[in-house]
């Protein structure tokens, strides 16, 4: 698989999961929607390994790579799922533009990376300006927003530490193979949850929850997990979440077209910034390569 194919898939993805999100809890409420999500997305991840051939290592440093990735997907998952109740789901996207800023700060500390050079903090700040200029212009959009926010910036840290934690440790493992493993910790952690705060099986569940379910179990839980990781193993962990500042973006514009989300005036100064930021990002990554 080519990287651009990789970015092009997560990109597409990281775009259309907000929304689904959102989708998949009607009926059943957010606990039901995401662990049924990571449930049939783990078998169709084991079915995936199966039909591919790809080996599952077990040994101490495997073990902890699955370790990371499960943290990240059940801590980061969870929060944004309770989240997901007060937040337009474009604004999901946009909050998790900031995860590359984060994500900079955790590679300098636990990888050997450069990555807070001058240009590149100053393309995340370009970044995180042209975020704050979306909300500033956000209005009242309920009483809960801004608990809902605080649940998904959180998840926005968890999921960045988690990624250059699994980046650390999953240099030599296949990537579908740390999608498994990541699944095979958050599951079952998934399943209590649900069970202890919640357990009651819907009785009924709209066409929308429950395409947007296999959805995100398919693409999601499994081919955006896989291709994620794929490029984690290939690239700075802040090169790969600059894909979080595409996303916002294009997150925005399908909350506003497929749900009516608000789309304002002051999204258009903020995408700018954005574009900004990550192109000078990428201007430094390719001198230094160069």
């Amino acid at each position: 698989m080519s990287i651009p194919a990789a970015f092009a898939g997560v990109i597409l993805i990281w775009s259309t999961t907000p929304l689904a999100i959102q989708w998949s809890s009607e009926g059943g409420g957010f606990l039901f929607g995401v662990t049924a999500r990571m449930v049939l997305g783990f078998m169709f991840c084991i079915l995936a390994i199966r039909l591919s051939g790809t080996s599952m290592p077990w040994h101490a440093r495997a073990r902890g790579a699955y370790i990371a990735a499960g943290t990240g997907i059940y801590g980061a998952m969870l929060l944004v799922y309770w989240g997901a109740q007060f937040v337009p789901s474009g604004w999901i996207a946009v909050l998790f533009g900031l995860s590359p800023l984060v994500t900079s700060v955790f590679s300098a500390l636990w990888l050997p990376e450069r990555s807070l050079t001058i240009p590149k903090i100053s393309g995340l700040l370009l970044g995180v300006a042209g975020l704050a200029v979306i909300f500033a212009g956000g209005g009242d959009f309920g009483a809960d927003i801004e608990i809902g926010i605080i649940a998904v910036l959180l998840s926005t840290l968890l999921h960045a530490a988690s990624a250059v934690w699994v980046r650390r440790l999953s240099a030599e493992l296949p990537a579908l193979a740390v999608t498994a493993g990541g699944l095979g910790v958050a599951v079952p952690a998934f399943i209590l949850t649900w069970f202890a705060f919640d357990g009651v099986w819907p009785e009924m569940l709209p066409d929308r929850a429950r395409f947007a379910i296999l959805y995100l179990a398919l693409f999601g839980s499994v081919l955006g997990f896989f291709w994620y990781y794929y490029l984690l193993r290939r690239l700075e962990a802040a090169r790969v979440n600059q894909l979080a500042l595409v996303t916002p973006v294009t997150a925005l514009l399908i909350g506003h077209w497929l749900n009516g989300e608000a789309l304002l005036e002051s999204v258009l100064a903020g995408t700018l910034l954005i574009l900004a930021g990550l192109a000078l990002h990428q201007w430094d990554v390719s001198r230094n390569q160069s």
